[in-house]
């Protein structure tokens, strides 16, 4: 088994995973098989508890596991399923040793950190760097590692340590150490500035890693000159030092890494046997998929309003699954985000500025998705987002929250039930339309909620998400909730027009939910954002894209055999709708 370690230094959100993440896309090019691990420090033990703001999103695994944003980094680079192993926290570390202890494995020893606790580290990681990743069923042979944080937290310390015995423990040969790091360029200074990565390398070394590879981001690109003097000042060959400045898409990120002599260095320093030079036609999807994106010119305006705006890397999935379907369908993502508390009229926290433009965003986004939270914050406005996408007709994909919404607004201004809510947000309300599950919380708020892939089975042939997975039976999503639809209400909605259209294999929960003689007023349970991938988008996604673009119609009247990219504007609904009629007209 081979190691590739990426560390970051100088500031954190340098742009490790993506890094890590574009390691792992380059060997897999090569017929290298490769699994991931990320290493968070923080004593959680896991993600699951984190507010949004701290880190972003949780994103969920096939077995449920709830870890870093950076791990769907590596899912939709590698195209791979990991599980949640592959998140390694302080927290695992340490429960792990404590139950040791408590059962008595140690023999009355003295339990330290070392070596018990980086004993334990570098035992779980040759664990699961040998496990097979669960679609793929071939035993990996290089194992990409990122290490959460910057070198010299008091927190990452233990790993450090782990890692400086590891690179013995598995030989020379076998162990790369790449070090991100950020090189700044002062508006004062007018060039890029080297001091930072000198020092961050300097520390690193005094942990006892020596970096291989130094990988130096920066805003604009790094000549010449300052890769020089980094390779100087730093004991490395200019070949050792890669740079990567902000570029048009994350796509282009393992092609420039490429193109500076990556895959020869790490064949020659791993050992991996790769037959060079390689073909012509190597990362030929990658490239491709790169320059189709910075091509697309044609815009579709998307309006997300949700509970945590502020931070974008809180709705990482849903971004990443909302700009491959709009790239599929050939069209450039201009998302917009609203804070669904500016859309409530009656509020201490909404002022009327922020109130009007938030509103004047929304009406004049081609479609709107609602995504997933927690707490009663924001509630209101998005009640009422989906109240004027339902009765304005415009496309609207719920996700998890976004569908009990739906179902709220739907209960309390179609059916005219008084008070109907969520359990959630009122525990004594006259008419819960959406309420808890009990086997799923325990008490606790880590780990408690309906987690991981679960099936969904269609109940409607004539379903347009049915038509948008191709027409299976059933289907397998991802799925993070606590709450769900009172089955007590479902007759009496569907037969007003809002159809649950899939149920989970006992027919007893509600999956999605269609409304008809809808343009696209769809919402599903589960979180489909997880599985998008930038060459197979989530169907969902894709509908609400192609809804707002106004050729869904067309590309379900051709039973989704072609490209969406492929539609021209005569394959517009309305040109779609005459077609029909005429059909209609020839075989009356």
């Amino acid at each position: 088994m081979k190691y590739v370690l990426v560390t970051g230094g100088v500031i954190s959100g340098v742009g490790k995973g993506v890094i890590a993440s574009s390691f792992g896309a380059i060997l897999k090019s090569c017929g290298i098989h490769v699994t991931s691990i990320k290493i968070d420090p923080y004593i959680n033990i896991d993600a699951g508890t984190f507010s949004p703001y701290e880190h972003g999103e949780v994103y969920v695994l096939d077995d449920g596991g709830e870890v870093d944003l950076d791990l769907g980094n590596y899912e939709r680079f590698l195209d791979v399923i990991l599980h949640k192993d592959n998140n390694i926290t302080t927290g695992k570390i340490y429960e792990h040793v404590i139950k040791k202890e408590r059962k008595g494995d140690y023999l009355g020893k003295t339990v330290q950190v070392v070596p018990h606790i980086t004993d334990a580290i570098q035992e779980w990681v040759e664990r699961v760097a040998n496990q097979p990743v669960m679609n793929d069923g071939q035993k990996p042979e290089v194992c990409i590692v990122e290490l959460g944080g910057t070198i010299g937290d008091i927190e990452g310390m233990p790993f450090v340590e782990a890692f400086r015995q590891f690179q013995f423990r598995v030989k020379k040969e076998n162990f790369c150490c790449a070090h991100v790091s950020l090189v700044p360029c002062p508006k004062s200074a007018g060039e890029p500035k080297t001091k930072p990565t000198q020092s961050s390398v300097r520390e690193l070394r005094g942990f006892g890693l020596s970096p291989d590879l130094i990988i130096c981001r920066s805003e604009e690109p790094i000549g010449n000159n300052i890769k020089n003097k980094i390779s100087n000042f730093c004991h490395v060959s200019p070949e050792q030092v890669i740079t990567i400045h902000d570029l048009s898409s994350i796509y282009r990120v393992p092609l420039l890494m490429k193109d500076q002599g990556i895959i020869e260095y790490l064949n020659e320093r791993l050992q991996l046997n790769i037959q060079m030079p390689l073909q012509v036609t190597f990362m030929e999807t990658w490239r491709n998929l790169a320059e189709h994106v910075d091509q697309l010119r044609n815009l579709v305006n998307i309006a997300l309003v949700g509970k945590y705006t502020r931070l974008e890397d809180a709705y990482a999935s849903v971004v990443k699954a909302l700009q491959h379907a709009a790239v599929k369908s050939g069209y450039k993502l201009n998302l917009t985000f609203i804070d669904a508390v500016n859309l409530e009229s009656q509020t201490k926290e909404t002022s009327p500025i922020l109130y009007h433009k938030a509103w004047q965003q929304l009406c004049s986004a081609d479609g709107v998705i609602v995504p997933g939270g927690f707490g009663q914050r924001g509630i209101t406005g998005m009640i009422e987002t989906c109240k004027w996408c339902r009765v304005q007709n415009k496309p609207l994909l719920g996700i998890c929250l976004g569908l009990q919404t739906i179902v709220i607004e739907f209960a309390r201004n179609v059916l005219q039930l008084e008070n109907a809510n969520s359990t959630e947000f009122d525990q004594d309300c006259k008419n819960p339309v959406i309420v808890n599950m009990p086997e799923h919380n325990n008490g606790n708020m880590g780990g408690t909620m309906r987690l991981g892939k679960r099936s969904t089975r269609f109940v409607s042939p004539t379903s347009i998400v049915r038509q948008l997975y191709g027409n299976p039976e059933i289907i397998k999503e991802r799925h993070r909730h606590r709450y769900e639809v009172n089955p007590k209400y479902v007759a009496r909605m569907e037969a007003f027009g809002l159809k649950f259209v899939g149920h989970d294999e006992h027919h007893i929960r509600m999956e999605i939910v269609e409304l008809e003689g809808h343009n696209y007023y769809v919402a599903t349970q589960y979180h489909p954002e997880y599985l998008s991938r930038p060459l197979k988008p989530s169907p969902p996604f894709l509908g609400l894209i192609l809804a707002s673009v106004g050729k869904l119609k067309a590309y379900l009247t051709k039973k989704c055999r072609v490209s969406p990219s492929q539609l021209s504007d005569n394959d517009s609904d309305e040109a779609c709708t005459v077609e029909c009629i005429n059909r209609q007209s020839l075989k009356d």
